[in-house]
């Protein structure tokens, strides 16, 4: 095997927050597929996050389960030193927990509100809080988020779920200026309707995000989403940082 196919991230250790199903399963397994260590994050399925962590195993790389929520700064503390106690660092942090639920904007309390809010934007301030020193003793690291469509298209019933992904946005081109001289790299990668298991607070899928109106004709796999967030994390995007990327089959051109 020649240099160039050598497996580009052995060594190197990823967290993946929601990376128990879905997008975030595909995360786990396309980072292992070069040789990753990843610590699969659940909220609170620790068979799934365990089922993945062996799957993360087969595919190349070395898996480890770790059910923590990630709106809670202790435990993401904890599930950071156990990643680093397991594998001697962290090199990528992937921020992909979220909670998709539909309601009108009249029926959201506050306490509706704070939920869809913290899980994808606390829970990303949290774990780049406990990542970033391990990723600076190391000389470098990547972070990326997951943004989404409708922060940037616009959709009934999601004010919360539309606040949080625009907010990951910010908070993602913030870290890349703040954390460039730290030679760490900050993107945010925007999925446009993906075909993904839903749960039932998710509601249906809009019928103007059903595949009939995009230009691609489909919708997306999960595992598309996952190769965008492999290539940032590679060297070959050593010059990508503070961006939104965008993965939607041309629903929203930039």
């Amino acid at each position: 095997m020649t240099d160039e196919n050598q497996p580009r991230l052995r060594g190197k250790t990823a967290l993946v927050t929601g990376g128990a199903r879905n997008i975030g399963r595909a995360i786990a397994l396309a980072l292992a597929s070069d040789g990753a260590n990843v610590v699969v994050n659940a909220r609170g399925d620790a068979g799934a996050a365990e089922a993945v962590a062996r799957e993360v195993t087969a595919a190349g790389g070395s898996g480890h389960a770790h059910v923590a929520d990630v709106t809670d700064a202790d435990a993401v503390r904890t599930m950071v030193e156990a990643a680093v106690a397991a594998f001697g660092g962290i090199d990528i942090l992937v921020s992909n927990a979220a909670v998709r639920r539909q309601q009108p904007f009249l029926d959201i309390t506050y306490d509706d509100w704070r939920e869809i809010i913290g899980v994808p934007l606390d829970g990303a301030f949290h774990c780049a809080q406990a990542c970033v020193p391990h990723m600076i003793a190391a000389g470098g690291g990547t972070i990326v988020t997951l943004g989404g469509i409708s922060t940037h298209i616009g959709t009934t019933n999601r004010a919360h779920v539309n606040a949080a992904k625009a907010g990951l946005a910010g908070f993602t081109r913030a870290l890349a200026m703040e954390l460039a001289p730290h030679n760490i790299r900050a993107n945010c990668v925007s999925p446009g309707s993906i075909d993904t298991v839903r749960g039932a607070s998710a509601g249906t899928r809009p019928a103007h995000l059903d595949g009939s109106g995009i230009p691609a004709g489909r919708l997306g796999r999960p595992e598309e989403i996952a190769a965008m967030v492999r290539h940032l994390c590679l060297p070959d995007a050593a010059y990508i940082t503070g961006q939104t990327i965008h993965v939607n089959g041309g629903m929203f051109l930039t």
